[in-house]
């Protein structure tokens, strides 16, 4: 079981790490980073974002398919319909600024989308509910760096905007993810007992 819990935490979808913070060839400094810190680079977020963007989509069909729970069902529905709006937001504005974004799930989504494709029932609203909790808090820090420390006024108010809906997604997970984490710790405790 805490393997399977473990493989729903590969949802880690293109990790927020300092690799933001670097600037690509051609990227100027930004005047945006009042708070002295390093300014991140535009075209990595972009891809982080249409990374992300992707696998929630991708794992919310799942979620839509599979979800026993009527909570998760309903939070699956809702991230397809607004991930799929700002996906194409992003897409449109990455044409626009000339970036390239990845056309398809990176190894990671994919894997994440296997594992849980391989569950059912509760075990897999546990591990979904676990994987869009981590997905929505790396995206939020991802999307909280771009509105920061963005160097494209327009890349960053795309992150701006975007921002409260992640924010709002994530604080819906939050409690379902957390029904579950207390249910597994009362189940081991009970197995422990005996």
């Amino acid at each position: 079981m805490l393997r399977t819990v473990a493989l729903a935490g590969m949802i880690a979808v293109c990790a927020t790490s300092p690799a933001l913070a670097q600037r690509t060839p051609g990227e100027t400094k930004s005047t945006n980073t009042s708070s002295g810190a390093s300014p991140v680079s535009d075209a990595l977020f972009a891809e982080v974002a249409a990374c992300s963007g992707m696998a929630e989509v991708a794992l919310s069909e799942l979620g839509k398919q599979k979800a026993t729970d009527p909570e998760l069902k309903k939070f699956s529905e809702k991230m397809i319909e607004d991930h799929m709006k700002l996906n194409g937001e992003l897409k449109s504005l990455a044409a626009q600024k000339r970036m390239t974004l990845p056309a398809t799930l990176d190894a990671k989504a994919r894997f994440c989308s296997q594992s849980l494709g391989g569950l059912s029932g509760e075990k897999f609203d546990k591990c979904y509910a676990k994987a869009q909790l981590v997905a929505h808090m790396e995206a939020v820090a991802a999307f909280e760096a771009e509105a920061e420390r963005g160097q494209d006024s327009e890349v960053r108010a795309l992150a701006e905007k975007a921002l409260p809906k992640i924010k709002e997604h994530l604080q819906q997970i939050k409690p379902i993810a957390m029904k579950y984490e207390k249910e597994m710790k009362r189940e081991k405790s009970d197995s422990s007992d005996k």
